[in-house]
């Protein structure tokens, strides 16, 4: 595959649980100033595809590219200094620490304190209901604020390419409405967005570039418009 102008590419990307194979095959790209999301029914693979281009998985068969840097094989901390970071499902947060010190541990790869500072102050400027939580346990607060922080957490690793698994699950719709509206600030900013989605009218309505994953293989692909408009996405997954 062609990496101009691309941030993240996946080549014939299989990976297996043991000795169970889950993604099959599946190539996409990720364009520098895109949004580019991946729908799918529950199990599909979305997940393990997140996880395996964040280091926490490593491929049976296929190449990863950030970059245009292969990057198969490595492990997280060596992928978030090259400008990734992973926003997972079920947001991962230290409960009983404050909403500042998860903020904190995301910038723990840098050793650049005022950049880390300005780096705060950006990610509350996303999320300015933060600023006045930012001494209370992250675990007291409500789910959208939490998704709120995970989101902000991974800002503070100062990305180029930015994962977001399931942002939205359980989320409350004028909570979800936010995320939507963060994720295309995140891009106009100049951070890219690999999207994981089972919400495919907001996933569709956000971005750029779509795939569909079905039993771990990629069934179509298109611009975002498009397959808001392609019947068989709106009767699986858009509920027309």
């Amino acid at each position: 595959m062609n990496t101009e102008q691309t941030s993240l590419v996946l080549d014939n990307i299989s990976v297996s649980y043991g000795l169970v194979p889950v993604v099959h095959g599946v190539s996409l790209r990720v364009r520098k100033g895109q949004v580019v999301t991946i729908i799918g029914a529950n199990g599909a693979g979305k997940s393990t595809l997140m996880k395996t281009i964040s280091g926490l998985l490593h491929p049976t068969q296929g190449q990863i590219r950030l970059f245009e840097q292969d990057i198969q094989g490595m492990d997280p901390d060596q992928i978030v200094p090259r400008g990734l970071s992973l926003v997972p499902e079920g947001r991962r947060l230290f409960g009983p620490m404050t909403v500042r010190e998860n903020l904190e541990m995301g910038a723990y790869c840098r050793r650049d304190p005022a950049g880390i500072e300005r780096d705060l102050e950006r990610a509350l400027g996303f999320f300015p209901d933060l600023r006045a939580k930012l001494s209370v346990p992250a675990g007291s607060l409500s789910g959208g604020q939490q998704q709120m922080v995970a989101v902000a957490r991974a800002m503070m690793s100062a990305p180029r390419i930015m994962l977001l698994d399931e942002p939205t699950i359980g989320l409350a719709p004028a909570v979800v409405d936010v995320i939507a509206q963060v994720i295309s600030d995140i891009r106009d900013s100049g951070v890219d967005v690999l999207l994981v989605e089972q919400n495919a009218e907001m996933a569709l309505e956000v971005a750029d570039y779509g795939y569909v994953l079905e039993q771990g293989r990629i069934v179509i692909e298109a611009p975002a418009r498009e397959l808001a408009s392609d019947p068989e996405v709106q009767r699986a997954y858009l509920g027309i």
